[in-house]
């Protein structure tokens, strides 16, 4: 099998699963408690959050270990917008992950204004939109590093600009970025980034959030205040050790792995649009992540290209792994005003750690049956 699906997944490092499992069978105490064992446990945990603070240059006490990308992304749009004492006005942009983006249009419940930032047609924010939207009132700004679905880059330099010339915080969904780009937090501006472990390859279920130490952070979780209060419930100390393992080993390999990504990258796109006359690249052609090529092929079925490919053993997805099961065009797509007939055609080849010039190679040998097989008419 050929896997191309990294960006909804990765496998599990080596390194991160033996990491992770002398807290799964022999250090399983309550990082909490008092004792020998919860200490060694809290030990764990406190390299954990070390590990994680050096790759993003921040203070480990602004790490926040959650169960995944999906909880960081809310516990930094709402939290951080319901402890500041300003404004009730949050602006984000209309190709967010729905983590983020529902989150932020669920404000509107607590008496939030919500402005959605349109993007041009290579998914990249419109500037200019967004700098008519954001005033010294304005609470949180939440724009991703890089689109899940077609790999394009924000450019959060210019964003970040923006929002500290208004004093506003500043959140980025990194979790597709990570272990591809620097996440070091001064080098991008922000002020909180949310991580998913199993993007980078640790376990499911698993991630943190950075929040700046002078940015206000109400908790989702409230109890017994672990997570210096910020996220109540005891502490998955192996997950989080894997994650910190993850982070730190795809950091130091993307100085050779990004280039060799982004080779393997260019030689698929250049020849899935040589072979198949249908195909249109969706993202930016240049600047997006190193392992991502996403294509819509007129005229076919979609999931028949996927079902296809995967019976010729490629196995790739459509998009976000999170709307797989939605027969609706990409929100995404639509946003970027890809006609949604077409949209719904998307298919999206994510490159990781075990990707091959021979799997790319067998990737281009037989799409051009696969789309051929799923034509319409």
């Amino acid at each position: 099998m050929i896997y191309l699906d990294h960006a909804a997944t990765t496998p599990p490092t080596r390194e991160a699963l033996e990491a992770a499992w002398p807290y799964l069978t022999q250090v399983t105490g309550n990082p909490a408690s008092a004792h020998e064992v919860g200490r060694a446990a809290k030990a764990g945990l406190d390299l954990a959050r070390e590990t994680v603070a050096e790759v993003l240059g921040c203070r480990p006490g602004e790490v926040v270990f959650t169960s995944g990308g999906t909880e960081a992304d809310n516990l930094a749009v709402t939290g951080i917008s319901t402890a500041t004492p300003r404004g009730r006005h949050v602006v984000t942009t209309a190709v967010e992950h729905p983590a983020v983006l529902e989150t932020a249009l669920a404000l509107r419940q607590r008496g939030f204004r919500v402005d959605v930032v349109g993007v041009d047609a290579t998914g990249t924010v419109d500037l200019d939109a967004l700098a008519a939207l954001v005033t010294d009132r304005t609470t949180l700004v939440s724009v991703m590093t890089a689109n899940n679905e077609v790999g394009t880059l924000q450019p959060l330099a210019e964003v970040s600009a923006l929002c500290r010339a208004h004093g506003v915080p500043l959140h980025t969904d990194a979790v597709q970025a990570a272990g591809h780009l620097s996440l070091d937090v001064d080098a991008l501006g922000v002020d909180a980034v949310s991580v998913s472990g199993h993007k980078l390859g640790g376990l499911r279920g698993a991630g943190f959030l950075h929040v700046r130490g002078a940015v206000a952070l109400d908790p989702l979780l409230h109890g017994g205040g672990q997570e210096r209060g910020r996220r109540s419930g005891t502490v998955d100390v192996a997950s989080a050790v894997a994650t910190a393992v993850a982070l730190r080993r795809a950091d130091e390999a993307r100085v050779h792995e990004a280039p060799r990504l982004r080779a393997l990258r260019d030689d698929l796109v250049a020849g899935v649009l040589a072979r198949v006359p249908s195909a249109v690249l969706t993202g930016h052609p240049v600047r997006r992540l190193p392992g991502h090529a996403s294509f819509c092929f007129a005229g076919v079925g979609g999931e028949t290209v996927l079902a296809e490919l995967e019976r010729f053993g490629v196995v790739c997805s459509s998009g976000s792994a999170c709307a797989a099961d939605s027969d609706d065009a990409s929100a995404v797509l639509l946003a970027m005003g890809i006609d949604a007939d077409l949209a719904r055609t998307a298919v999206r080849f994510t490159l990781g750690a075990t990707t091959t010039a021979d799997d790319v190679a067998e990737v281009l040998r037989v799409l051009p049956a696969a789309v051929g097989a799923a034509t319409v008419g």
